[in-house]
């Protein structure tokens, strides 16, 4: 976080949403609510930026999704304001891979679900003149642990440039709902899944060892951060959007 203090922190996002909207002649911005941390960040301070009435959520369950997330974003947009569209997708999931074509596995079908996610935001999007907005923080992005094309897709980015502790943080000072900020972090790619488990790492731990990678150009200094430096080496590619020879 460029900002030491939060209230700072929060400004500049603000600066960030509403010089990207006003230079691009958009009306608002879309934000893909899920239940989750970074998404309620994403809209929040984006209804900070622009007024609820430039804010449209739109909540996208799967069959995987909790109910609890359902209740979630229902009471996050309730707090701020926001429109909330939901749009199951369990149809067309099952219709997708009902093809013989199509491989099905939890990581398939979850990273199949978060780019049709996308694809419906950016619909959305388009027909009401609106940007996606997305809710990647920097420690998953640093690590490679989002959707290509999926949930690493949008307009824009608030988050980016944030650590998960930091959005945390930011989540205190907008005053997210309890239920969100104490829920264990998920992609919900099935049920029971945790962000945590699946990493074998902590946010925490995370976060020490990305901010200590950065401050030593990326030099392990320990175990843990030669584990972590891996995961950044591996997802290299979906920080670039393509490599050419041109």
């Amino acid at each position: 976080m460029l900002c030491k203090d939060i209230g700072c922190a929060v400004t500049r996002i603000k600066d960030l949403i509403r010089q990207t909207l006003w230079a691009s002649g958009a009306k608002g911005v879309v934000v893909g609510i899920s239940g989750g941390i970074d998404s309620a960040v994403a809209a929040a301070v984006a209804v900070k930026a622009l007024g609820p009435e430039h804010v449209l959520g739109v909540h996208l369950p799967s069959a995987s999704s909790s109910p609890l997330d359902h209740a979630d974003a229902g009471e996050l947009c309730s707090r701020f304001g926001i429109e909330l569209l939901t749009i199951p997708l369990d149809g067309v999931v099952a219709a997708a891979f009902a093809d013989p074509h199509m491989t099905d596995n939890p990581v398939l079908r979850g990273n199949y679900t978060a780019r049709l996610r996308m694809a419906v935001l950016y619909n959305i999007a388009a027909a009401r003149d609106y940007l996606v907005c997305g809710t990647s923080n920097k420690t998953e992005y640093m690590i490679g642990y989002s959707t290509k094309w999926g949930d690493s897709a949008a307009d824009i980015q608030p988050l980016l440039h944030l650590w998960k502790k930091d959005v945390y943080a930011v989540a205190e000072e907008l005053d997210i709902p309890r239920s969100i900020i104490e829920k264990a972090p998920s992609a919900g790619f099935w049920e029971g899944q945790s962000d945590e488990d699946d990493l074998g790492f902590s946010y925490q731990e995370l976060d020490a060892a990305l901010m200590n990678l950065e401050e030593h150009e990326f030099v392990p200094q320990n175990a843990l951060e030669e584990q972590v430096l891996v995961l950044v080496n591996k997802s290299s590619h979906k920080r670039i959007s393509a490599v050419s020879l041109l």
